[in-house]
């Protein structure tokens, strides 16, 4: 029998940062807070001056200004040393870094930054990585076809993900508290966590909204699926990464995008770090 991933120890990463592309984004702040298996929570963050203006979106997601940050943040190069220092930290006593959306946006994020201000990739200073947990990723996997909730209000965004999972109060939404790189590493452990949970219970005595998910295929329930050890949770998550953007890159070369249609779309299924575009490692 495995030893379920979900008891054990998680190191929870998240980044806010000046825009939303990883490839060009600087991090202006981030929250590692180890937790789990039975031992006291550890938080670590960093508030980081990025020496480039943002854009205006990304502070009005996280609230972090140019002038606040060049006044209270740390220089990014001693900054992104440090990140990745405490990463490669936990990657070698064998802690999986969990996070939402780690596996397309954080990991890649940090790779550009580390080889931006040190010259060397992400998995050059920790090793390679191979156990991580996305809770996008699992979600995504797990319970497939949620529609928006809102206009604003994605089906797989952190909020929706913890209030999905959050049923009978387990978990809470804080708006006002979100948006804050502490604050969405926490909820993601958090979601994390009841994944887990439900995913090593025996079907009958799963929460009856997971039994209502259009997930089932005759006997078989993809929650079933997160029920291993967490290396071989990595690798499945390498898979269903893979296969979500096929599905979406041929979604969008397709009539039924409507106006989102690109005959062209190529959506990298990359997973937990993305390769260097041709144009930015040239």
């Amino acid at each position: 029998m495995h030893n379920p991933w979900h008891l054990n120890r998680m190191a929870a990463l998240d980044f806010e940062a000046s825009d939303k592309t990883p490839d060009t984004a600087r991090i202006v702040s981030c929250a590692l807070i180890h937790l789990g298996g039975g031992m006291p929570t550890e938080h670590r963050t960093w508030l980081v001056n990025p020496g480039v203006a943002q854009e205006p979106e990304a502070i009005a997601v996280h609230g972090l200004t140019d002038e606040y940050l060049a006044e209270h943040g740390m220089p990014a190069d001693r900054a992104v040393a440090e990140i990745a220092q405490a990463v490669a930290e936990a990657v070698g006593v064998g802690i999986p870094l969990v996070g939402h959306n780690i596996g397309s946006y954080d990991l890649t994020l940090l790779d550009r930054e580390t080889r931006r201000h040190h010259g060397a990739g992400l998995e050059e200073i920790t090793g390679p990585l191979t156990r991580v947990i996305d809770t996008m990723t699992l979600d995504r996997h797990a319970a497939p076809y949620r529609r928006r909730v809102s206009a604003t209000q994605g089906p797989y965004q952190l909020r929706t993900t913890v209030e999905t999972y959050g049923q009978g109060n387990v978990l809470a939404w804080d708006e006002e508290q979100a948006h804050g790189a502490e604050y969405d590493a926490h909820k993601a452990a958090q979601a994390a966590w009841v994944m887990g949970v439900i995913a090593h219970k025996p079907t009958a005595e799963r929460p009856a909204w997971v039994g209502a998910l259009r997930n089932r295929r005759g006997p078989y329930d993809r929650f079933d699926d997160p029920a291993c050890d967490i290396d071989e949770l990595h690798r499945r998550q390498v898979g269903w990464a893979a296969r979500d953007a096929a599905s979406l890159q041929s979604w969008l070369r397709s009539d039924k995008a409507g106006e989102k249609r690109d005959p062209a779309a190529v959506v990298d299924g990359s997973w937990p770090l993305r390769p260097m575009p041709l144009a930015v490692a040239a």
